[in-house]
């Protein structure tokens, strides 16, 4: 594979201003920046786990809430994963880990997130944002994903469901080269 697994997207409107650059075949680096500690925590841990190089910088209406942001930048970071692996041919498609996440990059969204989050926010990131950013990630990453957790700690739980998925992302985008030009899929 000659050309880079990568993507530059952006995205302004009334509430948030996002940039987001993805590059799948990296190393691991994240530099993130959205106003919102936790988040920048989550996503560092993706680009980690993954060993995707992320840069995110996202300027929002924090001071109404943290949703605009969220959901922002999950739509932004989806669209450039999408864009990113292109027509998916060659790429493993599928990858789990426990803590348990599965993931299949084919391109057809859906998600199933099951984090047992009890409290009402994690540092200054509200709670219900966490299954609902990797929602509209999936969506407009075209993935399929399901997460599974359980834990006590909110902070743990969170932070071990984007570890998982982080995770089977690095085996669903991996390249497998017996497939060359074909696309994993039956159809």
């Amino acid at each position: 594979m000659t050309a880079p697994r990568s993507a530059v997207r952006q995205r302004r409107t009334r509430e948030t201003n996002i940039a987001v650059h993805l590059a799948i075949d990296g190393g691991g680096q994240g530099e993130v920046a959205t106003g919102l500690p936790f988040l920048d925590h989550l996503l560092r841990a993706l680009a980690m786990h993954a060993r995707f190089d992320l840069e995110v910088k996202a300027a929002g209406d924090l001071e109404v809430d943290a949703h605009h942001t969220v959901e922002d930048v999950a739509l932004v970071l989806g669209e450039a994963l999408g864009e990113a692996l292109g027509d998916r041919a060659g790429i493993a498609r599928f990858g789990e880990a426990r803590a348990m996440a599965a993931v299949d990059c084919g391109g057809r969204a859906y998600a199933m997130i099951e984090l047992p989050l009890v409290g009402p926010s994690i540092g200054s990131l509200p709670a219900t944002l966490v299954p609902h950013f990797l929602e509209t990630f999936a969506a407009r990453g075209g993935l399929t994903l399901h997460l599974v957790g359980s834990g006590r700690d909110d902070h743990h739980l969170a932070e071990a469901g984007f570890k998982a998925v982080a995770r089977a992302l690095r085996q669903g985008c991996a390249i497998d080269a017996t497939l060359a030009d074909r696309s994993a899929s039956t159809k």
